[in-house]
């Protein structure tokens, strides 16, 4: 809904239609640890509310990355649709076709015996997928590296391959990446239409989500005050749109004018979803005690 909406917004930055395609695409994204953790803080993380939206996160995040496959494809304007559709079949092809292979090795190494070096050679693949997608398909890097971490999620020794991940992110990658979109954030270049497309983009932000994921929840059952508190908490955009906005930014599809108001939304948006749901939860009454499978 946030993809599709935005469309209307253009806003006179002089933007075509891909780059404000693009803008709907970062839109797509969520990211909901922030409003995990606010709804663990609350009692409510292994509710049906807390699982529906840690679900629908996980599907809004897959989709968001078949988007963004598409829309990458199409930073050359020469290339066709026909073209575009060939190579993103035969590249999850032969993704799939790592994966076999990839579980066949595991029959015979056992992964137990040197965890360390499962890791190295886990972040070694990340690194290879990813180049090789953007360089030679055209692919987002973020979608190969995506992919070889679900292959890798079947694992038993997955939760050592992120703890190890998560180290070396932590500690280098991502305060590289946070000093990279802060560098490339111009708040001087704010203007009357620039600050009036920042308000809208944050507003459409907003209730998309909440339209689009609170009426898909009261599809699927949820009360209105639980379709209420699903959508708020897939509000936020956090890491996730940060790292489709570098992309963008990175290979020209989001303009200057339009990365300041789309960091400017990322933030709002992170700091709404969990603020709000802290007033809007107490309307569940014993929700938060209330566990048990997802409704179909």
């Amino acid at each position: 809904m946030s993809y599709i909406l935005f469309l209307k917004f253009k806003m006179g930055l002089e933007a075509d239609l891909l780059k404000a395609v693009f803008v709907g695409v970062v839109l797509t994204a969520t990211s909901v640890s922030i409003t995990i953790e606010a709804l663990k803080e609350l009692g409510y993380a292994n509710s049906r509310i807390g699982n529906a939206i840690l679900g629908a996160a996980i599907v809004d995040d897959i989709i968001g990355i078949i988007i963004l496959t598409f829309v990458t494809s199409f930073k050359d304007a020469n290339v066709s649709l026909s073209n575009v559709l060939i190579k993103i079949v035969l590249y999850f092809i032969a993704i799939f076709i790592l994966s076999v292979v990839t579980t066949f090795l595991a029959r015979f190494l056992d992964f137990k015996t040197d965890q360390r070096r499962v890791s190295i050679h886990v972040f070694a693949l990340v690194m290879l997928v990813a180049y090789i997608s953007e360089k030679y398909v055209g692919i987002a890097d973020i979608t190969g590296a995506y992919l070889v971490g679900m292959i890798f999620s079947r694992f038993s020794v997955r939760n050592e391959i992120v703890r190890k991940m998560n180290v070396l992110s932590y500690l280098f990658f991502a305060p590289l990446f946070f000093a990279s979109i802060g560098l490339k954030t111009h708040l001087g270049k704010f203007n009357s239409n620039v600050l009036w497309f920042s308000i809208i983009l944050v507003i459409v932000a907003i209730i998309t989500k909440i339209v689009g994921a609170g009426f898909g929840a009261l599809i699927c059952k949820y009360d209105k005050y639980e379709a209420l508190n699903i959508g708020i908490g897939m509000v936020s955009r956090g890491e996730v749109a940060l790292i489709v906005a570098e992309k963008g930014h990175r290979l020209g599809l989001i303009q200057e004018s339009m990365f300041s108001p789309v960091i400017l939304m990322v933030v709002v948006t992170t700091i709404f979803a969990p603020v709000l749901l802290k007033h809007t939860l107490k309307y569940l009454g014993k929700g938060k005690v209330e566990t048990g499978d997802l409704p179909v």
